[in-house]
């Protein structure tokens, strides 16, 4: 847990200095595909310390995170076989009993697999390297990758310039929570639209 929260400051940190927002393009980069902490953390930080460059970091960390999407798909694809021991031991999230059941998913979802992971707490990068594991398509991985990372990141610089610094300690507290009902809410859009409407 300590190496957690030291990693955490760590990612905190690169707020105070000019070299924040290339910073968060690298943090979403990585995390997308091996990195523990999630990018949200840096994006709150600078969305609150320049609020009138909200909607640059959110773009900066969708744009990291969508290519990071890629590199994981690429490890999937071409180097699962050399690789996949070191993230059954070392990445979080990642276990075999837990990769079967992503196998099942996508055999099964698809679009909707990448996108939850895209917008929710679930391990994103699990998805970006099961999707070229399993080599689901990658128009289809990156469509609802870039929907789903630009809807997280947005959301949350939304929040910020509209609510202020007082919404950050909101969503460090809700922010798994916060996601889950949005998610709900637009899968019963999609149910209305498909069985009311």
């Amino acid at each position: 847990m300590r190496m957690i929260r030291k990693l955490y400051d760590w990612v905190l940190h690169w707020a105070e200095t000019p070299y924040g927002g290339p910073a968060l393009f690298l943090l979403a980069l990585i995390e997308s595909s091996v990195f523990p902490v999630p990018p949200d953390v840096l994006l709150i930080a600078l969305c609150i310390a320049l609020p009138s460059r909200a909607w640059r970091f959110a773009l900066l960390a969708s744009a990291g995170s969508v290519l990071g999407g890629l590199l994981g798909y690429g490890i999937g694809w071409g180097a699962w076989p050399l690789v996949n021991s070191f993230f059954f031991n070392y990445i979080p999230g990642f276990t075999p009993h837990v990769f079967a059941k992503v196998q099942s998913l996508f055999e099964a979802y698809g679009f909707w697999v990448v996108f939850t992971a895209g917008f929710t707490p679930i391990p994103y990068k699990v998805i970006t390297i099961g999707s070229g594991v399993f080599q689901i398509n990658l128009v289809v991985f990156l469509i609802a990758s870039l929907i789903s990372r630009s809807l997280r990141f947005f959301l949350v610089a939304w929040l910020l310039r509209r609510y202020g610094p007082g919404m950050r300690d909101f969503i460090d507290r809700y922010f798994n929570l916060l996601s889950i009902v949005f998610l709900i809410l637009l899968f019963g859009g999609f149910l209305l639209l498909k069985y009311v409407l």
